[in-house]
C-alpha cells in the first residue's frame, strides 16, 4: 500500500479538480445536469482512482487503478476541450487545465512504468 497524501500525482490530481471545479461554475445554468455534471465526475475519478488504487494490496491492483485515472483524464480533457468548441468558455481560462491533464497524464505513465 502506498501512502496516498505522499503521493505527488494524487495531489496534483486534487488540484485539477479544483481548478476544474471553479472553471465550470462560469457555465450557464443549463449545463448543470449535462456537460458540467459530466466534467465533474471525471475530474473527481481521477484522484478517487489514485487514492482507491494505492490502498490495494498489490502494485498490480495499482497498475489498474492509475490506467482508469488516466482514462477519466484523457475523457476530461475531450471534455474541456469541447467547452472551447462550443463557445461555452473562452480557451485562455480552459487551457491552462488542459495543460494540467497534460502534466498528470505523463506522471500517470511514468508512475505505472515505475512499478
Amino acid at each position: 500500500m502506498h501512502k496516498v497524501d505522499n503521493l505527488k500525482i494524487w495531489t496534483k490530481s486534487i488540484a485539477l479538480t479544483k481548478a476544474v471545479y471553479l472553471l465550470i461554475a462560469d457555465l450557464p445554468k443549463d449545463e448543470k445536469f449535462g456537460l458540467t455534471s459530466q466534467i465533474k465526475r471525471s475530474a473527481v475519478s481521477i484522484p478517487s482512482n489514485i487514492a482507491e488504487g494505492a490502498g490495494r494490496n498489490s502494485n498490480k491492483e495499482f497498475k489498474h487503478f492509475l490506467s482508469i485515472a488516466n482514462g477519466s483524464n484523457y475523457e476530461l480533457q475531450t471534455q474541456l476541450i469541447l467547452l472551447i468548441e462550443l463557445n461555452l468558455i473562452n480557451k485562455e481560462k480552459v487551457q491552462p487545465i488542459i495543460e494540467q491533464c497534460i502534466e498528470i497524464q505523463k506522471m500517470n505513465y511514468a508512475f505505472q512504468q515505475k512499478l
